[in-house]
């Protein structure tokens, strides 16, 4: 076997080329094909979703695999595809006992769980049968629901013209729940899961599921039912498309008939079009599948999901063209200060960090576009485009973790449709009015809910409302006095001027009065340094409890 061979077969597999693989084995005598050429056949079959196949050839070396932990993953992989979880358990544990595989581990947890999960629904359904529960609460009642998913109950004529349609024969207990009312959303609409997939750690959502019909747009027959998925979306035809999900196409949940046929009864599967369409089982059966779905509530993790985009926004480090461009102001702490101010007032709109069509992330769209501007010269829509993602979007640590191209395109050129970015010869860039505004929008977004104000005398303000902000702070130290009026505010800051900025103490002064606090300074510049600073510690809840201890009662 030649090296330029093996060579190969490793660049097809780390480009997805497993037909090749397959095609250049197949091409060669069985003579030739010792252990290690089997072994990338078995892998080809597998990610070509020919298990059977694959373990076929697997074994023919059983002998000499049983002491690689990779033949025995191979083995585990194509068991756990076909459903036979205890023996991809067995081959799963091997491979773990041989050679540590975090991913192993992972399918070993999916193994049991489903084991588990399984062993427990059909229990339950001996116990109460799946024609026998209460269903009157199942579905949703909606206008869109009858719309576009409830159809008349399904004759014996329509069931058999789907069913040829389709290529398969549907199971008893689908045929009967249809009959019963025939498609719709359901009230609960999630299903846990052993893995994670593109949707959620622990679960995957639908929409609504299919009726048996041709009528309504989401029936196994209708404009976006069961062929229409395989069709134009390029499922794999394991079998049927029962079930939409949230993403619009982008996965879906399958009756799964590679391991009974095409008359056999077929497991429940999610198949994932973002992630190469990669199959996760769900349940043994239809019924299961039904019985088995929860609650959103269930899985409701907004607050956690908050707390963990606020402290993301807070503390993680900007992408290197972020941090590049912020430093290139020559204001680079005082801008990444006002950037991790608006996104924090994001996520504590949203509940989650992302950029949409509000202002405050048209804010954000802005100032990326500055930023960038102000460090490149002669920008042109290609290069910035093709940069954006780098900034925040597709960036590691502060990220919103995606974005809509077109949606940022869009946004360019509304903008020059508006007359805010100048495009002089295909060279992009804001107009000097636009970046005066922006400047000052960032100044009132950052320092929110403090103000500022800058005088016609030259002398420039930042006040705030006495009662409106930090005021569980204040009640901490409630019994010693202080009430978090203007007062007390002044006392707070004024022990951040002398410990953080004491360059500035002569400079920035305190005019506080009951209702209100306020700071001053004729140097615009040195107050901005200190209205940023004093805002960045308040959010710092460590940082501002340790100034607090220190601050006196006036």
């Amino acid at each position: 076997m030649s090296e330029k061979l093996l060579s190969m077969l490793e660049k097809w597999y780390e480009d997805d080329q497993h037909d090749k693989i397959v095609e250049a084995i197949e091409q060669l005598p069985k003579s030739e094909r010792n252990y290690e050429l089997i072994g990338h056949y078995g892998r080809a079959l597998n990610n070509l979703g020919r298990y059977q196949e694959a373990l076929s050839e697997l074994f023919t070396v059983k002998q000499q695999g049983q002491q690689d932990a990779d033949w025995h993953w191979r083995v585990g992989y194509a068991y756990f595809y076909m459903q036979k979880w205890q023996e991809a358990l067995d081959a799963f544990e091997k491979t773990l006992e041989l050679q540590f595989d975090a991913i192993a581990e992972e399918y070993i947890v999916a193994c049991q769980d489903i084991i588990k999960k399984s062993a427990e629904a059909l229990e339950d359904i001996k116990l109460t049968p799946f024609r026998e529960r209460d269903f009157s609460q199942f579905w949703e009642k909606s206008d869109y629901a009858d719309k576009n998913y409830v159809e008349a109950p399904p004759t014996t004529e329509m069931i058999a013209s789907i069913e040829e349609e389709l290529g398969y024969k549907l199971p008893a207990d689908y045929i009967w729940f249809m009959q019963k009312q025939n498609g719709g959303i359901p009230v609960n609409t999630c299903f846990p899961t052993a893995m994670p997939t593109s949707w959620a750690e622990d679960h995957v959502a639908i929409t609504g599921i299919m009726g048996i019909g041709r009528e309504k747009t989401y029936s196994l027959g209708g404009d976006l039912g069961s062929n229409f998925m395989l069709e134009e979306w390029g499922y794999p035809n394991i079998g049927v498309v029962i079930a939409d999900c949230p993403s619009a196409g982008h996965d879906v949940i399958m009756l799964d008939y590679r391991a009974c046929g095409a008359d056999g009864e077929p497991a429940v599967v999610h198949v994932d079009q973002e992630a190469d369409y990669y199959i996760t089982f769900l349940a043994p059966n239809f019924a299961t599948f039904i019985t088995g779905l929860v609650n959103e509530e269930v899985f409701d993790t907004s607050e956690q999901d908050k707390l963990d985009d606020l402290d993301m926004v807070k503390h993680a480090p900007f992408s290197p063209l972020l941090q590049s461009l912020s430093e290139n102001t020559g204001e680079g702490n005082q801008i990444e200060a006002a950037i991790r101010s608006i996104c924090m007032q994001i996520v504590e709109d949203k509940g989650f960090f992302a950029l949409h069509a509000d202002e405050l992330s048209m804010l954000m769209y802005d100032i990326q576009f500055w930023l960038y501007t102000n460090a490149n010269s002669e920008v042109t829509r290609e290069q910035y485009l093709a940069d954006y993602k780098d900034i925040i979007a597709l960036a590691h640590g502060f990220s919103t973790g995606g974005y809509a191209p077109d949606f940022v395109a869009d946004w360019l050129d509304e903008c020059i449709a508006k007359g805010d970015i100048v495009n002089q010869q295909g060279i992009l860039s804001f107009t000097a009015d636009k970046v005066a505004r922006l400047q000052a929008q960032i100044v009132n977004e950052a320092l929110k809910p403090f103000k500022w104000l800058e005088h016609d005398s030259g002398n420039t303000s930042f006040f705030l409302t006495a009662g409106i902000y930090k005021q569980e702070l204040f009640e901490t130290r409630e019994d010693e006095g202080f009430q978090g009026n203007g007062y007390d505010w002044a006392s707070l800051a004024d022990v951040y001027l002398q410990e953080k900025l004491p360059e500035l103490v002569g400079i920035v002064r305190f005019d506080p009065e009951a209702d209100m606090f306020c700071a001053y300074s004729n140097q615009k510049e040195a107050l901005l340094q200190f209205a940023v600073g004093f805002k960045q510690a308040c959010e710092n809840d460590e940082l501002i409890q340790d100034l607090f201890s220190r601050a006196i009662l006036d």
